[in-house]
């Protein structure tokens, strides 16, 4: 009976057209929807009308929410799953809106964050993504990093990287596939990545990912979500194998996508 509910609501969700003014925002702000054809734009497009109506928005710390701010976080995070079959990450219920980083209070750990400053006590973030609990995100870092693609930092698909990597009850770095053999092809390429990334970092050495992939395999897949979309031909030409690992779960080829546009 609540199937039928949602898919009933859902149908009149799009029953409504795509506001010009939100195709607008995504068109200003996020310059890899330019890559994406015809269906795959129609697709995000009714991705982001459910996700922006189903999920509970709250602006914090003196922020008003606009249908920007909602229309731009719902893009980045629809965009990770554009081609998987999906429930509209049923493990996300709300998202918290900051203006400016925050000063998070010391708290228990089962959530993974982004940090600006090592871990000890009170300390700035610009996101936390809750396994039972609400994405976080600050704004200005939002706006930032969506309009400047090619720093490989996405604060949107980093948190959405973990609730996608929580889908199957734990936050282990591997997110839910689809075979035995998938698994396995993740832990050989992943694993390997993963522990020569955190051998240069103890020694000092310079890192094709932000060293803050280091610090557990939860961040790892996060922080190479990002890269995936962000700088995919830069990743797809200098880390192939963990390229197609990814490819092979998001169902994507963002490189191929970006080169197909600039021919």
């Amino acid at each position: 009976m609540w199937n039928w509910f949602r898919k009933r609501r859902r149908k009149k969700i799009l029953a409504v057209p795509f506001p010009s003014e939100w195709e607008r925002h995504i068109q200003k702000n996020i310059p890899y929807y330019q890559h994406l054809n015809k269906e795959e734009k129609k697709r995000l497009q009714n991705l982001i009308q459910i996700f922006v109506a189903e999920k509970h928005w709250l602006g914090c710390g003196g922020l008003e929410l606009t249908d920007e701010i909602r229309v731009v976080i719902a893009a980045h995070a629809c965009l990770l799953i554009l081609a998987l079959p999906n429930n509209y990450y049923r493990n996300v219920e709300s998202i918290y809106v900051y203006p400016s980083t925050v000063l998070s209070p010391e708290r228990p750990t089962g959530f993974f964050q982004t940090h600006t400053e090592p871990v000890g006590g009170p300390m700035p973030i610009l996101g936390e993504a809750h396994y039972r609990g609400p994405v976080i995100l600050v704004w200005d870092a939002v706006k930032r990093e969506t309009r400047h693609p090619e720093q490989g930092h996405n604060l949107v698909y980093h948190e959405f990287a973990h609730k996608l990597d929580m889908l199957d009850g734990s936050a282990d770095g591997t997110p839910p596939l689809a075979t035995p053999e998938e698994y396995q092809r993740w832990v050989d390429v992943c694993s390997k990545a993963y522990l020569k990334l955190c051998d240069k970092v103890e020694h000092g050495q310079s890192t094709f990912f932000d060293s803050y992939a280091a610090t557990d395999e939860a961040e790892f897949f996060a922080v190479v979500t990002e890269y995936f979309f962000s700088k995919p031909e830069h990743m797809k030409r200098y880390r192939p194998e963990l390229y197609q690992v990814m490819q092979g779960f998001y169902r994507q080829d963002p490189a191929e996508r970006v080169s197909t546009h600039q021919d």
